[in-house]
């Protein structure tokens, strides 16, 4: 749905008229005086993964930040320059004034609409506040401390103070249990307009536990209770049990209607990509099948060689990006089963009940991924049997195991990626070629807040130890 709609004007009611047939003449059914919650509600989504999908280096880089492609001429990005094409002003703005403004609207929209019943209403405004507990994670794991009580506010608080990360982490989780719990199966959501789960409600509430999962293992070396009570409520309430319950956008694949990544990989014309040898090396190393869906096989068949990560790299010499990613309908998928099933196998790792062994979940892991890319069980097992990726004998701590089989699963989701690394690290990435700088642990502040919001935004600074791309956040404790 173009965002467009939110740009109509509003008409203005004459005072002078007080006949109901002038006052009718006043309201216009083309160009509604509020734009309804469902419009809202799909622009936030669609924003939300344009912005997490994207690969233009404007907009986001966190495939490579994650080393998962390196550039072939342009290597300001690789080697973490933020701030040239104001990066992380674009993400900051984006999340802010196109996804969590929206989806603030469309709360204050709902109860006002006719149609819907209030338990309709009700399981709406739930399906509102999981999507803006997983924008605001987004935020705080990219920046740490962040506008979060005085957000929102536009020009009634120009200026809005920062808040603690670890307390808006504990607030987003009360937020998610007390969303998923409001949400009744027996109502309805936006029916036509839920362009995730199509008005199932079942499926919106293992997105609110998958979501507790979620939140809750960033939390599990700062505040182990908070974690594991969280993660045994939200396997309580059922998290992802399948491929079918992934919060998934699908794209028709029409002009304007693409995945993103069609955009700058294909209506371009550019060639700015290549993988990066880093997780080339490590699927190398292991065999792993999923390599010809990953990537292609432009050097020959079951060649693949990645460029060295932060220095420029021939695109013809190098291996590409798979023709699979290159399409315009290919799905934006930003939570799946996959990655649940890795959540559980750490928390499984870390002595919660998750009523199956980390090894078991690992494994289950690791098929769901093949599945998801479209590998043969065959393939599975005969990728688990090699002794460098069974549980049992894979070499390193349960962290560097599941770390660097969570990390390949991740492929083509930048940001998760990037957390799983700073979190567990594991795997090992490179340092980028041309500055010799480590992976950052987090973006710098916007240029636009240390100018407009100067006093608050000092203040977070002084506040999570410096503004510096080395300056972990708080649940970053290894």
């Amino acid at each position: 749905m173009k965002k467009i709609l939110l740009s109509l004007l509003f008409l203005s009611i004459l005072s002078s008229c007080s006949n109901e047939h002038y006052d009718a003449l006043n309201h216009d059914d083309v160009k509604p005086e509020k734009v309804p919650s469902d419009y809202l509600v799909t622009s936030a989504i669609t924003n939300y993964t344009a912005r997490l999908h994207s690969t233009n280096v404007n907009n986001n880089i966190f495939r490579l930040v994650a080393q998962y492609w390196n550039e072939t001429t342009y290597t300001q990005e690789s080697n973490y320059d933020l701030e040239t094409r104001a990066i992380n002003d674009r993400f900051w703005n984006e999340l802010n004034t196109r996804v969590l403004y929206d989806l603030e609207d469309a709360k204050k929209t709902i109860p006002d609409e006719i149609g819907p019943t209030d338990l309709d209403k009700k399981n709406q405004i739930a399906i509102v506040e999981l999507l803006q507990i997983q924008a605001w994670q987004s935020l705080v794991d990219t920046f740490g401390d962040i506008p979060y009580t005085e957000a929102l506010l536009g020009t009634e608080l120009a200026a809005p103070k920062y808040d603690d990360a670890k307390t808006i982490y504990d607030d987003l989780i009360k937020r998610a249990i007390a969303a998923t719990n409001d949400l009744d199966v027996t109502a309805k959501s936006f029916l036509s307009e839920d362009i995730i789960y199509r008005g199932d409600i079942t499926k919106w509430k293992k997105f609110g536990a998958s979501l507790q999962l979620k939140l809750a293992l960033n939390l599990a070396d700062v505040d182990p209770d908070i974690a594991h009570t969280t993660i045994n409520n939200a396997i309580a309430t059922g998290v992802f049990s399948s491929q079918a319950d992934n919060f998934t956008l699908n794209y028709p694949g029409a002009i304007p209607y693409t995945n993103p990544l069609w955009v700058d990989l294909v209506q371009s014309g550019r060639t700015d990509f290549v993988a990066a040898n880093t997780i080339v090396d490590y699927m190398n190393t292991l065999n792993d099948p999923r390599r010809a869906k990953y990537f292609r096989q432009n050097l020959g068949d079951g060649i693949y060689l990645g460029g060295e990560y932060g220095s420029a790299t021939s695109y013809a010499n190098h291996t590409q990006i798979s023709n699979t990613l290159h399409q315009a309908n290919y799905p934006g998928t930003l939570l799946d089963y996959t990655e649940v099933l890795f959540m559980l196998a750490e928390a499984s790792a870390r002595g919660i009940n998750t009523s199956q062994s980390a090894e078991s979940l690992y494994e289950s892991a690791i098929r769901a991924s093949f599945e998801f890319w479209g590998n043969t069980p065959v393939e599975a097992d005969e990728y688990l049997a090699q002794t460098s990726v069974n549980y049992q004998t894979a070499e390193g701590t349960w962290k560097q195991k599941i770390g660097l089989q969570y990390y390949l699963a991740l492929y083509n989701k930048g940001l998760d990626a990037w957390t799983v690394y700073r979190r567990l690290d594991a795997p090992q990435l490179n340092i980028a070629a041309a500055t010799g700088l480590p992976i950052p642990n987090r973006y710098t502040y916007p240029v636009r807040e240390r100018n407009l919001n100067k006093a608050n935004n000092a203040q977070a600074a002084t506040a999570i130890g410096g503004d510096t791309q080395a300056t972990k956040l708080f649940w970053d404790k290894n």
